[in-house]
């Protein structure tokens, strides 16, 4: 965070979304996006964008490291044509484990929410209108990457 307040990256991401524009986030580029994270006892505010926390991962092997499967939501636009059981490259020892936005009651549709687990339960991936994020690396996970990159430019 300190190094995107440094560029007034905050505004940036702010202004693109405030304009309908299109922003996908990418592991720690998804963590900036909620309320707050809390890292090695620092707890740093986030964009807001989403409420929530990012927190370490609750498992015996930390960072998660590797290939791992992924629960897409229907309807999803970035997993659209992606096998279930499709594997993403992970890489990370931190990230949201609860959604912490209630829906009930409003007229907006509510966030695709893509969940994976590693020591429980974390948030793969989140979409919500022009703002899309993935914990993963789409770019280091080979044709299903590209295929869920083509998916995301496909939305545009």
């Amino acid at each position: 965070m300190e190094g995107l307040l440094a560029v007034q990256g905050e505004r940036i991401i702010g202004r693109r979304l405030a304009g309908g524009r299109p922003v996908l986030g990418i592991c720690v580029g998804m963590q900036i996006l909620f309320s707050r994270g809390v890292e090695f006892g620092v707890d740093t505010a986030g964009c807001d964008e989403w409420p929530g926390s990012v927190t370490r991962l609750q498992a015996d092997v930390l960072p998660h490291m590797g290939w791992n499967t992924v629960r897409a939501p229907e309807g999803s636009t970035l997993f659209a044509g992606i096998d279930d059981d499709a594997r993403y490259y992970f890489v990370h020892s931190y990230g949201v484990q609860e959604w912490e936005m209630d829906s009930d009651g409003s007229s907006i549709a509510p966030p695709l929410l893509t969940w994976a687990d590693h020591g429980g339960p974390f948030l793969a991936a989140v979409e919500n209108g022009p703002l899309s994020a993935t914990q993963f690396h789409p770019e280091k996970s080979g044709d299903v990457g590209a295929h869920l990159l083509t998916n995301w430019i496909g939305s545009l």
